[in-house]
């Protein structure tokens, strides 16, 4: 396969009919920007008009890619689309959301980057969310730095770029479960040796929409993702050997 210097946007949306029109038209502001580019929004079973307004959105460019797909949560979502983005052409990946938290302008900082490593990620300046997910998130960084002794600033970050062989190679440790895959995606780079360089990103309130886990079902889904880094620990170094061979 030859392997162009472009990207593919992978962006997992639910329940965003407030804002998607503006999140899809300033991300592919900055597809345009790069010949060759696209973008995939993976619509997630939302019930309100997201799927209608992606729809709009699909004739208006042709480098867009509109998938609805039943509703299978937030992880599994992000893993059809890089399962799809690892079959492309693309040389880069890049994930982020669609909530309209992640803006597009620090995009350029990482792609300016992309041959210093095969695994960029941002991490947010100021992050803008409720108190309760900014402790489960220290609470997460903290897990991560006990059980495999690397400290990754923001583990989970959506805005994240890949070089595509090397997602190829992480998705041999696919496991279509998992709630978080970014989370584990991160800490195996980590111990392959990556250096992930760590671009500071900005961060924005959330102002439309409603987040897809809240609270009650937030500290469920956080203690689901302790069980799972617990057992990923077990079987790590099988998981590096297998993307190596």
């Amino acid at each position: 396969m030859g392997e162009k210097d472009s990207f593919i946007i992978i962006m997992p949306a639910y329940n965003e009919s407030d804002c998607i029109e503006k999140v899809v038209n300033s991300w592919m502001e900055v597809v345009n920007k790069h010949p060759g580019s696209e973008m995939m929004v993976l619509n997630d079973g939302s019930k309100d008009d997201t799927e209608e307004k992606l729809a709009k959105l699909d004739k208006k460019y042709q480098q867009l890619i509109v998938v609805n797909k039943k509703n299978q949560g937030h992880g599994p979502t992000i893993m059809r689309g890089y399962k799809a983005a690892a079959k492309s052409e693309h040389g880069w990946v890049f994930q982020t959301d669609s909530d309209d938290q992640f803006k597009p302008v620090n995009f350029e900082d990482l792609w300016k980057i992309r041959y210093q490593s095969d695994f960029i990620l941002g991490h947010r300046q100021n992050r803008q969310d409720a108190l309760h997910r900014i402790i489960i998130s220290k609470m997460i960084h903290f897990t991560v730095l006990l059980l495999y002794g690397v400290s990754i600033k923001d583990v989970n970050i959506p805005y994240r770029l890949m070089k595509r062989e090397y997602l190829a190679r992480l998705l041999k440790v696919y496991k279509k479960d998992v709630f978080a895959p970014n989370i584990f995606y991160s800490i195996i780079a980590a111990k392959d040796g990556l250096d992930f360089l760590d671009i500071p990103i900005t961060h924005e309130e959330r102002k439309t929409g409603n987040v897809s886990i809240v609270r009650f079902s937030l500290i469920k889904a956080c203690m689901r993702g302790f069980v799972e880094l617990l057992r990923f620990r077990i079987n790590l170094n099988g998981y590096i050997r297998k993307i190596n061979r």
